[in-house]
């Protein structure tokens, strides 16, 4: 890698000491950087999905420095994540990005009785949004009761992590089913994968596909790619299935195939050149799946591909400027802007983007994992 690693770490931890105190004034959990301030959630509140990323990285920092500051705005984090429970009809299959970086992590690293039961209530709820047609159901809409997308091989991790710690086989039976089907219904010949798929309810028929967050229908949507193969990857980690680790290895092999030339992510591997649309937090993301694949597999070519999004990522689009909140730029939530943000600051981009670093500096607190899923 031609960045030091370790250096940019140190520049990343200046710069989260100075901008993470301001979080106490948003609205809500910081979603994103606005100059000198951070943005709020752009719907639902603290009930938006991405809220657990921010406790998460916290927790990241925590581990890499110790710095008690850190700490105390990630548990502070998890206090508004865990009374959106008594919310309830917001919440969805994103209870596994919101609660296993944020009670889960806490847990993990401080041995918190409630934060662990916290986390079991959140895999209760996932639980509960699986049908037994094969698929857990995504989002709470009565016209969208039978779809699944490929963001939830991610949320996956919440019910291996429950099955670990509490020996109750249902959780880990139920993120298998829902891989195989994603393995079935999701994955294309080429290695790419779809972001939506419509089952029927009753019968689990599959009945069609929707373009989501990409260009159009049938092209590769850049994160739900990244989502894929480092969601597989765990998959494979938690359960050994060797049909997990070859739906990887084809997701990796079709996303490091699609890398810009400058080490940066187009939102959509198969949009048209003009405009323009980056998304680095699929960069982002697809680097941090890739470093867990060459854990797995001891391939130095995920690595190397790892490095080469990373260094793209650090020279051209992070800001590590102490006075500005966030640190990646040009993230994009949809190709088609549905108001979330399009070439900006978003929080999950940071946290994969630190995640990502720290396992190259043989850092990682493997924050996905229960202790009992892997070697670490």
């Amino acid at each position: 890698m031609r960045n030091d690693v370790n250096e940019i770490l140190e520049r990343i931890v200046i710069k989260a000491r100075a901008t993470a105190p301001l979080a106490k004034t948003c609205e809500t959990l910081p979603y994103g950087g606005a100059g000198s301030a951070w943005r709020p959630a752009p719907f639902d509140g603290n009930s938006w999905w991405t809220g657990g990323f921010w406790p998460g990285m916290l927790w990241l920092l925590h581990t890499l420095t110790g710095d008690a500051a850190f700490r105390a705005e990630a548990l502070r984090a998890e206090e508004l994540l865990t009374a959106e429970f008594r919310t309830f009809e917001k919440l969805n299959h994103d209870v596994g990005f919101m609660y296993l970086l944020s009670c889960g992590a806490n847990y993990k690293l401080t041995g918190s009785a409630r934060a662990r039961t916290d986390c079991l209530h959140a895999a209760s709820l996932l639980m509960g949004r699986f049908n037994p047609a094969g698929f857990i159901r995504a989002w709470n809409e009565p016209e969208r009761v039978g779809y699944a997308i490929i963001d939830c091989m991610m949320n996956l991790s919440l019910l291996f992590w429950a099955t670990a710690e509490t020996g109750d086989p249902r959780f880990a039976a139920v993120a298998k089913r829902h891989a195989d089907t994603t393995l079935q219904h999701f994955l294309r010949p080429d290695g790419s994968v779809a972001h939506i798929v419509e089952f029927d309810p009753v019968t689990g028929e599959k009945l069609r596909e929707h373009a989501g967050q990409g260009y159009a229908l049938g092209t590769a949507w850049s994160r739900g790619q990244a989502w894929g193969l480092y969601g597989f990857a765990m998959a494979h980690a938690n359960t050994g299935d060797a049909r997990y680790l070859d739906a990887a290895k084809a997701e990796a092999d079709f996303f490091v195939a699609h890398i810009r030339p400058d080490g940066l992510t187009d939102c959509d591997f198969m949009q048209p050149q003009t405009p323009e649309r980056l998304d680095n937090i699929a960069g982002a993301c697809g680097a941090s799946g890739l470093m867990e694949l060459h854990r797995l597999t001891g391939d130095e070519r995920y690595r190397a591909a790892a490095e080469r999004l990373l260094d793209g990522l650090i020279d051209r689009c992070c800001d590590l400027n102490p006075e500005a909140c966030g640190l990646l730029t040009h993230c994009t939530a949809s190709y088609h802007d549905d108001a979330a943000g399009v070439h900006t600051n978003i929080v999950y981009g940071d946290f994969f983007l630190v995640e990502a670093l720290m396992k190259l500096a043989g850092r990682d607190p493997a924050l996905w994992y229960s202790r009992e899923a892997a070697q670490l």
